[in-house]
């Protein structure tokens, strides 16, 4: 706390009246282009690593960066539901990133044996990334590589959301997934008709950027 209080303190004498304009702006409505789904490790600072300003992609994070299908029971899956809800059918907005991280401690929990997570609402939450371990069908060689997985499944499970489904029929809306590499300081995309990762290098952005409407 002591931190985020020196740091509230420097951006309102240092670099309030700068933003102003900006947030003024802000504060009569938000038209974002894209929902982020991130996990919520501190790490993943997806601003950073994307070069965002405020106001450019609606966020919501949770760990593991899970998106739990569509269920008739409320629960864990209700918040994300919500999130997702709101972005397609409200904010209309034309992309969700989905991005995975390494090191993710998420998947370290899984790959223990989600019985030995730490506490029950984890052991429960992390059923619905159970999925990634199914998709590769063996034992994973490292959390990285659940984690990629991890990336196809929530994909799979965006999908049957009827406001996605729904946007991805009008082609009004495209899913995209990404992995943050925090050593390397790398962004990762997939491809989903290869199921291969791509370093997001100016050889395939330039590529991505030819496919995508203008």
């Amino acid at each position: 706390m002591r931190k985020l209080l020196k740091g509230i303190l420097e951006f309102r004498e240092h670099r309030r009246e700068q933003l102003r304009p900006a947030f003024a702006r802000l504060a009569l409505g938000q038209k974002p282009d894209s929902l982020f789904i991130a996990c919520s490790d501190s790490r993943v600072a997806a601003n950073v690593f994307a070069s965002t300003n405020p106001g450019e992609m609606f966020v919501m994070r949770n760990v593991g960066n899970l998106v739990p299908p569509p269920s008739k029971d409320t629960g864990e899956g209700e918040a994300v539901a919500a999130a997702l809800d709101y972005a397609v059918d409200v904010l209309k907005v034309k992309d969700i990133i989905l991005c995975g991280h390494s090191h993710c401690g998420a998947m370290i929990a899984l790959m223990k044996g989600r019985a030995k997570a730490p506490t029950p609402a984890l052991k429960r939450w992390l059923r619905f990334a159970e999925p990634a371990l199914k998709r590769l069908g063996r034992k994973p060689g490292n959390e990285d590589e659940l984690s990629r997985a991890n990336v196809l499944a929530q994909l799979d499970h965006l999908k049957q959301h009827r406001s996605v489904a729904r946007g991805l029929k009008k082609k009004s809306l495209a899913l995209h997934g990404l992995f943050f590499d925090l050593k390397e300081l790398d962004v990762q995309y997939i491809n989903p008709v290869e199921a291969q990762w791509h370093p997001l290098d100016r050889k395939t952005v330039g590529m991505l950027l030819k496919r995508m409407p203008h």
